[in-house]
């Protein structure tokens, strides 16, 4: 029998997330590593950045289109986050948005189409969903698809319903970690071990958290730990950090101050064996689309303290982990538009993490009841097995 042949974009077949979403997912299919006109166009625009020192072409919206004039030799196409113009079969997993354009974006954040026409590429996005050759758009959560849905209904009524008929919700799906949760004792010697993972150090809420443990750890003495692996990489957009909080971030970290545990790189089975090890796993971001650390956290039977941003309700409640409640826009995004949110944002999130640390410290037995409840949610909700069999259906109806 002849293999299922996938093809996906050449330059991400090493993506973690594409590996986590759609690539090599089914044993009877083979997966093509695909270039079109766009790939050429970004790495040509990219080379040209690198040679000038600056990012005098923009390359946000060359990432997410493809067309490759039918001349690779696939049975269906899979992007995350992009479209295709041509006529081979194509689905789309999706965290935000489709088509994924600037102008997209920026006008679903501030109902900007209410007033203002769509562009000639975000009607030729359009164009692509709504047409034959694109068979399903895959939402990673409930908030991406109604996210989806809000600016489809604010389109030309021909793109809405053909679009919009074509979203499917399917969470990604997650290995357990380990078998059982086991209680542990905790003291001076054996202290409750919080872990974060995740490269935008500041926009996942990691000045709030040296902040906290500075004052609970040091100043309080709790028996409290705090194992952060992060490259430390500035993510402007939502905290808006700066050089000079990078260098307060390593500066501390330079301190060894016993409370800290500091990774800057680590390929992902290490983390796995960290989170092991962990007891309650921390993302109290200020923007992230979905939290697949949530996830690995949660299937290594850790706990979780998130805030309520976007999907994260949807994977995280106060039965399996901790909520931080922030105040967000009704897209699910946390407000940090202007510096008085981003203050206040701030201050938000680091009385929600003192107040549930303290908590936690008072009464640890809460965190092996959390996190078997975790585990429990991970084996019903993001079952592998079942994520196979729904991306077969889906290959299936495409090509029917």
């Amino acid at each position: 029998m002849q293999k299922l042949r996938i093809g996906a974009l050449a330059y991400r077949m090493d993506f973690y997330t594409n590996l986590r979403v759609m690539l090599h997912k089914l044993p009877e299919a083979v997966y093509i590593p695909v270039k079109d006109t766009f790939s050429y166009r970004r790495a040509l625009a990219l080379k040209i950045n690198q040679v000038i020192g600056k990012p005098l072409i923009q390359t946000f919206d060359l990432n997410n289109q493809f067309d490759d004039f039918d001349l690779n030799r696939v049975d269906i196409l899979h992007f995350s986050n992009g479209i295709s113009y041509g006529k081979t079969p194509w689905v789309s997993h999706f965290e935000t948005i489709l088509p994924r354009f600037a102008e997209v974006l920026g006008g679903a954040k501030q109902n900007y189409w209410q007033d203002v026409q769509p562009g000639r590429l975000t009607l030729r996005g359009l164009e692509a969903l709504r047409g034959s050759a694109c068979k399903q758009i895959i939402a990673w959560s409930e908030n991406a698809a109604g996210i989806e849905r809000r600016f489809l209904e604010q389109m030309p009524e021909e793109f809405r319903q053909p679009i919009t008929a074509k979203i499917r919700v399917l969470h990604p799906a997650q290995e357990p970690l380990v078998d059982q949760v086991t209680p542990r004792e905790y003291d001076h010697d054996h202290p409750i071990r919080f872990m974060m993972v995740g490269a935008g150090f500041f926009r996942k809420g990691g000045r709030e958290l040296f902040r906290v443990f500075q004052k609970l750890a040091d100043d309080e003495g709790l028996p409290v730990r705090l194992v952060i692996v992060s490259s430390l990489r500035i993510d402007s957009y939502a905290a808006h950090e700066t050089e000079e909080d990078v260098a307060w971030a390593r500066e501390i970290i330079a301190g060894k101050p016993e409370w800290l545990e500091y990774y800057e790189k680590l390929p992902n089975p290490s983390v796995l064996d960290l989170l092991k090890g962990a007891d309650v796993g921390l993302l109290p971001t200020w923007a992230d689309t979905y939290g697949l650390s949530v996830l690995e956290a949660q299937a290594a039977g850790c706990p979780v303290i998130t805030t309520n941003v976007r999907a994260l309700p949807e994977i995280n409640n106060n039965h399996v982990g901790w909520l931080i409640r922030v105040p967000k826009d009704d897209l699910g995004e946390a407000n940090y538009t202007t510096p008085e949110d981003r203050e206040n944002l701030s201050q938000v999130i680091q009385d929600g993490l003192e107040s549930i640390i303290r908590a936690i410290a008072a009464d640890p037995s809460v965190i092996a009841q959390k996190g078997q409840a975790a585990l429990d949610r991970i084996r019903a909700e993001h079952d592998p097995q079942a994520y196979t069999e729904s991306l077969r259906q889906i290959y299936r109806s495409a090509l029917a």
